[in-house]
């Protein structure tokens, strides 16, 4: 559990480290339209803290947080493969990012893991 929250939270502190950046941008450079960036920055920012919340859930070991981190970990899989098909540097954060959310939903699904969020056979 503890590994899938931190893969969770990584995931997340990304996210918020490209609302940061997303906003910095549009204050310090030159967009080409201020508004449209920093709700930008502002939508990464709120994107960000489903996964950081639902790593912290984990790390706690609270049930509720291991829908929103399957979630997460779906939609990160057409993300990858995007990032997957531009290549290049993208190419890698695209394999790490699929590794991550694999490795994820693979321990989530674990019976051991289940067991120990509280979920029982029949539930």
């Amino acid at each position: 559990m503890t590994a899938a929250a931190a893969l969770t939270a990584l995931e997340g502190l990304a996210l918020a480290g490209l609302g940061v950046y997303a906003l910095y941008d549009g204050i310090a450079g030159d967009p080409d339209s201020l508004r449209q960036a920093v709700t930008g920055g502002i939508t990464w920012l709120l994107v960000a803290a489903l996964p950081l919340a639902a790593a912290y859930g984990l790390r706690l070991g609270r049930r509720w947080s291991r829908g929103p981190t399957l979630i997460t970990q779906l939609i990160a899989l057409p993300v990858a493969w995007t990032l997957w098909t531009a290549g290049g540097a993208m190419a890698v954060a695209g394999v790490a990012l699929a590794l991550a959310a694999v490795a994820v939903v693979g321990i989530l699904l674990n019976p051991t893991a289940t067991e120990a969020m509280g979920f029982h056979a029949g539930e």
